[in-house]
């Protein structure tokens, strides 16, 4: 094959656009070798794809077959508001062996450290922009703007990061509805999404970010309410490893026939769910405490 499918999904709720995105991208994809591939792997499944998910915070919200538990989904929220960003390393110390980057770092602090000037690389920063009270204070001026945008990456640095940011641009857009509703349109762009490992903390992570973030930002800035309508996803490289093919064949699309969609998902407003969601923040705090004091 030359070219590689694009495909498209869509669903009311995360849950249910995520399943109809990986099982396109099963029945759909191409394979394709990966620079990841270690000896013996097979081929990866690979498309470009974009998912509309219609009510992003509607139930059922979480899907059964990610490979994580609904601490690690809090986990994942916490870190794109911000909760790691101290793990990155400085830009300006060879030595510094942490993070290359957080994607709430590149969002709330884009800037240049250093670039080449005659072959050398020289200190120039920081220059620093917080695109998050940008954007929020571009929709609570101008709801309607096209130049609600934020992006993470940053040519001086990313060709020869090994493994650079995927999420590429946030672009957000409000329509107000009859009874003077604001409602926050999202499309989010990723140069490489992995679909199995990770995509649908990406979304749960970025749908619950437009909730707290964004469009918290942009009502208190306004006064207005501000709720989500829909979140359009795009992936350059949506893919499965061929690595985890088994996987997600035994835990989910081995399936599809067998079981019932109720029977695949969570509801976020169950009882035990939300509890356990809403325990696991103080676990995830100390669990970075931890991490904090042994490094």
């Amino acid at each position: 094959m030359r070219s590689i499918p694009v495909l498209s999904a869509r669903g009311h709720s995360l849950a249910d656009a995520y399943e109809a995105a990986v099982v396109a991208l099963w029945r759909d994809g191409v394979r394709v070798k990966t620079q990841y591939d270690k000896p013996g792997d097979p081929e990866s499944v690979d498309c470009t794809m974009n998912i509309t998910v219609e009510d992003p915070l509607s139930e059922p919200m979480i899907h059964k077959a990610f490979p994580g538990g609904i601490e690690d989904l809090r986990e994942y929220v916490m870190e794109v508001k911000g909760a790691k960003d101290h793990w990155c390393k400085n830009m300006n110390d060879p030595s510094d062996e942490r993070w290359e980057y957080t994607y709430h770092g590149r969002l709330a602090r884009y800037g240049v450290w250093r670039e080449l000037v005659d072959g050398e690389s020289k200190e120039v920063g920081p220059f620093l922009v917080d695109q998050i009270s940008g954007v929020i204070k571009k929709l609570s001026e101008r709801p309607f703007t096209r130049q609600a945008q934020m992006i993470t990456w940053m040519p001086n640095l990313d060709p020869d990061v090994f493994d650079p940011p995927c999420l590429q641009s946030l672009w957000y857009r409000i329509l107000e509805d009859e009874s003077g509703v604001w409602w926050l349109n999202c499309n989010v762009r990723f140069r490489s999404n992995d679909a199995w490992g990770a995509n649908f903390m990406n979304m749960f992570g970025f749908a619950k970010f437009n909730e707290e973030v964004i469009a918290a930002g942009v009502s208190e800035r306004s006064g207005r309410e501000v709720r989500l309508a829909r979140m359009n996803w795009h992936a350059d490289s949506f893919h499965i490893y061929g690595k985890d093919l088994k996987q997600a064949e035994d835990r989910l699309f081995s399936k599809l026939e067998t079981t019932s969609f109720e029977d695949r998902v969570f509801r976020l407003d169950d009882e035990i769910i939300g509890e356990i969601y809403a325990e696991a923040g103080q676990n995830v705090l100390e669990k970075i405490k931890r991490y904090d004091d042994s490094h």
